[in-house]
């Protein structure tokens, strides 16, 4: 008789000591770049202004979004392409809308606590990255293609 209440009784702790940003996305965060054309280097660089990954595009970046307790994580994100003028997009943090799920299931634990430690509480706007590359003038005259 004992055990048949110990699971309601665990997965009621378990949710009450939890914060719910964290349980439904806790972790990094993955977002899709892609430019146009395809095929351009990307330096991605954070709050701090380090360096945390380059790669070509296309490419889906894994980013941590935690920064500090109760800050979350920026990024710049540098687009090199021969023949194409540089270009940068961001990614900004956003409040999660998970994360008010603590007032009526994390409690204070979870609004605290738990997402502000994990970071959870953040999410990372745009979703993607889609950017266009301008070519360079010189590069047009030389195509013929200048107006």
């Amino acid at each position: 008789m004992g055990i048949r209440f110990m699971l309601p009784a665990i997965s009621l702790a378990t949710v009450a000591l939890s914060g719910c940003a964290t349980i439904v996305h806790g972790g990094p965060r993955t977002i899709s770049v892609a430019s146009t054309p395809p095929g351009a280097a990307v330096s991605i660089y954070d709050r701090s202004n380090t360096l945390v990954s380059k790669q070509t595009t296309p490419f889906v970046a894994t980013l941590p979004i935690k920064f500090r307790y109760f800050k979350a994580q920026n990024y710049r994100l540098v687009f090199d392409m021969p023949g194409y003028q540089p270009a940068e997009s961001k990614l900004d943090s956003t409040l999660s809308g998970w994360y008010f799920g603590n007032i009526l299931i994390g409690g204070l634990i979870g609004l605290l606590i738990v997402d502000p430690l994990t970071g959870a509480m953040y999410d990372l706007e745009p979703e993607k990255i889609e950017q266009s590359l301008t070519a360079m003038q010189a590069e047009a005259v030389q195509a013929g293609d200048a107006r």
